[in-house]
């Protein structure tokens, strides 16, 4: 089959309560080890929020309640966290929608769209709950902030 869509209803959310689908080319369950894995263009949509990359693994727990969606292959984000609009690239993304928490890993970014604010790093971590960022950087590069500062001569 070309394209498999999967409605997901038992989930609670990617981000809170709601529906979540996933469009992907391929689908695999393991219930003993309580991962569903998404393979080729995969596309997570919940409400306004997408997550889009090559592979994505959805982790369960025993409620088979999604515990931690795991984005690799070129993971893309458009996601709205604290009414604010974020697009977010890396090779890894991680969201753990009982802690909302979103994990950046290797080559990431992201992107504060109203205020243009940026962030560039190896590990991204976004908490919604709190609104803490942490941003860090493994290799020899630093971590790179970049934002705008308005004229006050004005």
């Amino acid at each position: 089959m070309k394209k498999i869509v999967l409605l997901l209803l038992g989930l609670t959310s990617l981000l809170f309560a709601g529906q979540v689908e996933i469009v992907a080319d391929k689908f695999f369950a393991d219930e003993k080890k309580k991962i569903s894995v998404f393979e080729g263009n995969v596309k997570v949509t919940k409400e306004s929020d997408k997550i889009t990359a090559k592979k994505i693994i959805v982790e369960f727990d025993d409620k088979k309640q999604p515990i931690r969606y795991i984005a690799t292959g070129d993971a893309k984000a458009n996601l709205i966290m604290n009414q604010k609009k974020y697009y977010g690239e890396a090779e890894k993304m991680t969201y753990e929608p009982q802690k909302s928490l979103y994990t950046l890993e290797k080559k990431a970014f992201l992107h504060e769209i109203d205020t243009d604010r940026k962030v560039y790093g190896d590990f991204v971590r976004v908490n919604q709950a709190t609104g803490h960022y942490e941003v860090d950087s493994k290799n020899s590069a630093p971590v790179k902030f970049i934002f705008k500062v308005e004229d006050q001569q004005k």
